[in-house]
């Protein structure tokens, strides 16, 4: 297939769709390899940016996306209803951070991390759909796993997960110390 005719069946997906498309389900579509759909992703990425286009292409981990570009999202919320604004909180900010470099983990080995109950966090963290269910542990109870999801990545601006800042061992040990610190002063509220 020629490259104008792929970029063009690569765009018709895409909109069709609505959502992501794995590169892989976009290459069989094609009939191409997913090396030539690399090529065709960067030919409709390069087309929507040489154009005055309200649409980009959006790359997430090994999918992709036509998305409204950000600096046109006013006009898009006139006629759409506003969506509602997601809140999070230290708590869920916490709770979405172990996720996000433990992941695959468990409730259990979030709270152990957090030093309290997260069943709220979590049950937050999957209405707003920036985690989801990955499986369940081959551990006693069998427990389920959790992971962050394609909407974590565009809401944090992030492409993969390898894409997160990395700490390092003095970050640990700091946070390590105020968690120790939170953890011995909430024990002392509850004994007084």
């Amino acid at each position: 297939m020629e490259l104008k005719k792929a970029i063009a069946a690569a765009e018709a997906i895409l909109f069709a769709m609505g959502s992501s498309v794995r590169i892989q389900d976009l290459s069989k579509a094609l009939e191409m390899s997913e090396k030539d759909t690399v090529r065709v992703i960067a030919g409709l990425q390069a087309k929507y940016e040489q154009q005055d286009s309200g649409i980009t292409v959006t790359q997430l981990e090994d999918a992709v996306q036509l998305c409204t570009k950000s600096e046109y999202y006013e006009y898009l919320i006139r006629i759409a209803s506003v969506p509602k604004k997601i809140v999070l909180s230290d708590a869920l900010l916490e709770s979405l951070a172990i996720v996000a470099y433990k992941q695959p983990v468990t409730k259990a080995e979030i709270a152990a991390i957090r030093g309290v109950n997260c069943d709220s966090s979590i049950d937050r963290l999957l209405s707003f759909g920036l985690i989801e269910e990955l499986g369940r542990k081959d551990a006693p109870g069998r427990p389920i796993l959790f992971g962050t999801t394609e909407q974590f990545l565009r809401s944090f601006g992030v492409k993969s997960i390898e894409e997160l800042p990395s700490l390092n061992d003095q970050q640990i040990r700091e946070f390590k110390e105020e968690a120790e610190e939170e953890a011995s002063a909430n024990l002392s509220k509850i004994t007084m």
